[in-house]
């Protein structure tokens, strides 16, 4: 069996996100987010949702017959922690490895060469 890079699929990141932008949301308003880009079954949301409550990113409450679901841990301590992992499988642990590959590889914008090299200038100060 193929193990992923990360922990979380791109479905999990993706409900993910829409929860940490709505702050809490049932199965329905995570499908009917998801639905303005491409189709996708309630079932399938369900047990993603189930699945991302069960490894501790979501947490729920029972409303009436729904489950309210809300963030379980903070969105940037996950994505610190993701990038951790894969800074450290893919990258050998070297933050400027990284970077590098990110600058030489990314085709960034002046705008967000711009940013980067303000975010080291605010570091180093």
């Amino acid at each position: 069996m193929k193990k992923s890079l990360t922990p979380l699929g791109e479905t999990e990141m993706e409900i993910l996100h829409h929860v940490w932008k709505m702050k809490e949301a049932t199965v329905a308003d995570i499908q009917e987010e998801i639905m303005k880009t491409r189709k996708v079954a309630y079932t399938t949301v369900m047990t993603i949702m189930k699945n991302l409550a069960d490894k501790g990113y979501l947490t729920y409450e029972k409303q009436g017959v729904t489950y309210v679901y809300s963030p379980a841990r903070d969105e940037s301590e996950v994505k610190h922690s993701l990038l951790h992992g894969l800074l450290n499988k893919v990258f050998k642990g070297s933050p400027s490895e990284l970077v590098q590959t990110l600058v030489k590889y990314e085709h960034l914008t002046d705008e967000e060469r711009d940013e980067l090299k303000k975010l080291i200038d605010d570091m180093e100060q």
